[in-house]
């Protein structure tokens, strides 16, 4: 029986050997990086050590990264925290319809709250349009928050363009930078944001950690009260261990990041082009965007998304149907229907590679895709009617 192709490291990626590793000894002896005794320097250094690592790979200070448990978190932290801050100045947030929900149901609880949210569309390569961002923005927006890349369709948007845009009219700027890391060299200076998210498990690290960016000045509301750790910005006892972890892993990120697009990107390439040369009615989403090397989002006519990835599972690949926070349910991905086109949406999964996938298992995955399809639309041969 041939091993099993996972093919969602945008989801999650396994964690890395030499990761395990540097964790270990703050796993089986780490201490509160808080206390004053030998115990608690001892996790502090290691801390502090972490935090200038990650704060140097992202251009930034180390004191403008805070330590969170995740990508949602980071995302919750910087719009509530932001938006907390500002709330006397202006209640108005601008966003896009692709963003992680993370963002979306942020900006949701705003809106609840009495603020007034603009949802920008995207056009069918998941972009926004510049001059439309320019135009929503108004005396009382406070706030901009748009991924830097799209963790479905894989769209790199042209953060640092909209960045400029929004700063000449006095809005402050987050991005969701969660998807980029390990495909994509990130330096907030350049991109000119005042927030950017990431997290761990999307570049081998570990799960349950991740970090803020905030550019010093940024005003923000503290939303987890308690202790006074993370420069008061969130209360909580740092996971040392994971902490260290993610730091490493970005090290070898970085270290790894241009072999690595470049070589996924290549074998995305053929992925797609014998998909769509065995596959009739095969659409890639967002081809001509610009996007992360690692993800291809395809809709197959005629068939349900779902059912293909369970299809597919039984058959021993896992792929997705989108955002695996999204996952049980039963509707379209929001990303897709952001696309508007009815054929973008049909039957769309992501497949998307990593470090340690190969090109024999992408050749597997094109037979086992082929056969999927064909054995799907034949026992719903009603829904190939009119498709192209």
């Amino acid at each position: 029986m041939s091993a099993r192709i996972y093919a969602d490291h945008a989801a999650t990626t396994p964690l890395r050997a030499e990761v395990l590793e540097a964790m270990v000894p703050y796993l089986t002896d780490g201490f509160n990086a808080s206390s004053l005794h030998q115990e608690g320097r001892r996790s502090r250094r290691a801390l502090d050590d972490a935090r200038t690592v990650i704060a140097g790979l992202l251009g930034a200070q180390a004191r403008e990264i805070v330590f969170t448990s995740g990508g949602s978190e980071s995302d919750n932290l910087a719009i509530f925290g932001m938006a907390g801050a500002l709330r006397e100045r202006g209640r108005h947030v601008v966003t896009s319809s692709i963003e992680h929900h993370a963002v979306l149901h942020a900006v949701d609880r705003l809106r609840d709250d009495g603020w007034d949210v603009s949802i920008l569309p995207v056009d069918n390569d998941g972009q926004v349009d510049p001059g439309a961002f320019e135009g929503a923005l108004r005396a009382d927006t406070t706030l901009a928050t748009m991924m830097l890349a799209n963790n479905e369709i894989g769209t790199i948007s042209p953060i640092a363009h909209l960045v400029s845009i929004a700063h000449e009219k006095g809005v402050l700027f987050h991005t969701d930078a969660v998807q980029a890391p390990a495909y994509l060299p990130i330096n907030v200076e350049d991109l000119g944001v005042d927030a950017l998210s990431i997290s761990a498990h999307k570049f081998s690290g570990p799960k349950g950690v991740g970090a803020l960016y905030l550019r010093t000045g940024t005003p923000l509301r503290a939303q987890l009260l308690g202790g006074s750790q993370e420069l008061a910005k969130r209360a909580g006892t740092e996971n040392v261990a994971a902490i260290v972890g993610m730091a490493k892993a970005l090290v070898l990120a970085d270290k790894e990041r241009k072999e690595l697009a470049q070589r996924l990107s290549a074998l995305r390439s053929r992925f797609e082009r014998d998909i769509i040369n065995r596959v009739p009615d095969a659409k890639v989403n967002a081809a001509q965007a610009a996007r992360l090397p690692h993800i291809s989002n395809i809709a197959f006519g005629g068939i349900e998304s779902t059912a293909l990835v369970m299809r597919l599972d039984l058959d021993g690949a896992a792929i997705s149907a989108g955002s695996a926070c999204a996952a049980g349910v039963a509707q379209a991905s929001h990303v897709v229907a952001a696309l508007r086109e009815k054929r973008a949406q049909d039957g769309a999964v992501r497949f998307s590679f990593g470090r340690l996938t190969t090109d024999a298992e992408v050749e597997r995955l094109v037979e086992m895709v082929a056969q999927a399809v064909r054995a799907l639309r034949e026992t719903t041969p009603e829904r190939m009617a009119g498709v192209r």
